[in-house]
């Protein structure tokens, strides 16, 4: 069965995560769910003749802006046996576009050249969906045959409150890793039961790094199958295509969230393969990326990328 959840003023949290934040809606595990996102506040649209989709300008009559410094998110859905301590997968099986149109900002002390922007400056793009082509008003056309969601998160623990959507943490959130398309799967540890999945922050395309502190922020929807795993435990995010798995993680310090990713690989390729983990360090080395995800949310995003095949079970 596939349920649906739009973007709207009665599904939307904007700016943070709350574990005490209801459903809107709750599937059984194995269930698919389509769901809806828009984006920008209203000093980031475009003029009207752009189309703007209703949901957004009932977002903002109803919030009058974020809770908390973040973004506009679609949810949360609640699935049926998901316990803290357990695992949500999420199977991204479809990512279309939504809308005809996207932005992209600079501004002062944003971005990883905080200093050196002037004045903030706002670029709007034109999306054709039939080509998956944005046209930047320089006159580049971007392709977004990779289109992403950079905010997918389940809801964090009881104990740490209300926190904003903008640093990526343990339980998801601002990922912002451009591997996170259609076909990919992401596994996210859960803090409350149910796990309160939510997503937003559209991108219609990013490169790695996301410099500038924004992508093509769009609206997309999103057709995910939500299942509990009680046979995996996990401390950070991770994912896998069909032919890599990634780790991720994420903190203030680069170099931290970079022994944090690359642990995590190690664990998973000694697990895996029966190689020690000496062997598996010096296997890293060769054969796997690591990936510098975004460096502009405050905890700083690493993952690292291997092919399945070094998973292959060696002794």
């Amino acid at each position: 069965m596939t349920h649906r959840l739009d973007a709207s003023a009665d599904n939307a949290h904007w700016g943070y995560f709350d574990a005490t934040l209801a459903p809107r809606l709750t599937v059984k595990s194995g269930e698919r769910v389509t769901i809806s996102t828009v984006s920008a506040a209203p000093d980031q649209l475009p003029d009207a003749s752009w189309g703007i989709p209703p949901a957004l300008p009932a977002i903002h009559a109803k919030f009058g802006g974020p809770t908390l410094p973040g973004h506009i998110c679609t949810g949360p859905v609640a699935v049926e046996g998901a316990k803290a301590g357990s695992v949500l997968q999420v199977d991204i099986e479809a990512i279309d576009l939504h809308y005809d149109w996207g932005y992209t900002l600079v501004r002062p002390l944003a971005g990883a050249l905080p200093d050196d922007v002037k004045a903030l400056r706002l670029f709007h793009s034109r999306i054709d969906r039939a080509s998956k082509i944005a046209t930047m008003p320089w006159g580049h056309e971007i392709p977004l045959d990779r289109p992403f969601f950079g905010v997918m998160a389940v809801a964090p623990p009881k104990e740490w409150g209300r926190v904003n959507t903008l640093p990526p943490r343990r339980n998801g959130g601002n990922l912002d890793n451009k591997e996170l398309v259609a076909g990919t799967t992401l596994y996210l540890p859960v803090f409350v039961d149910g796990a309160n999945f939510s997503v937003g922050d559209a991108h219609g395309a990013q490169g790695d790094g996301e410099v500038c502190i924004t992508a093509i922020e769009t609206g997309l929807i999103g057709t995910f199958k939500l299942t509990v795993r009680d046979d995996m435990s996990l401390v950070w995010p991770m994912a896998e295509t069909p032919t890599e798995v990634i780790t991720m993680a994420f903190d203030p310090d680069l170099d931290a969230a970079v022994q944090i990713a690359l642990r995590s690989m190690i664990d998973l390729v000694v697990e895996k393969s029966g190689l020690d983990r000496d062997e598996a360090y010096a296997l890293m080395s060769l054969v796997a990326d690591l990936r510098v995800t975004q460096v502009v949310n405050g905890n700083k995003g690493i993952h690292v990328v291997l092919d399945k095949k070094w998973l292959k079970k060696i002794r």
